[in-house]
């Protein structure tokens, strides 16, 4: 979506509100957990769903 929206991690964090090293570790997928607020944030800067930037993994 960043690629879609032309805009950088670093823009994204600054308008969400985190830093780069916490974005980063959401875009790896190695986050455990996300906020709601964050996901908001995220979908409202990147005008998409949550379906967009979300997968289900069954582990």
């Amino acid at each position: 979506m960043l690629v879609k929206r032309k805009m950088r991690s670093n823009e994204l964090a600054e308008i969400i509100g985190i830093t780069n090293a916490n974005l980063s570790i959401l875009k790896s997928g190695k986050a455990k957990a996300i906020r709601f607020t964050t996901l908001d944030a995220i979908c409202k800067a990147l005008k998409c769903q949550p379906a967009d930037i979300l997968e289900y993994l069954d582990e």
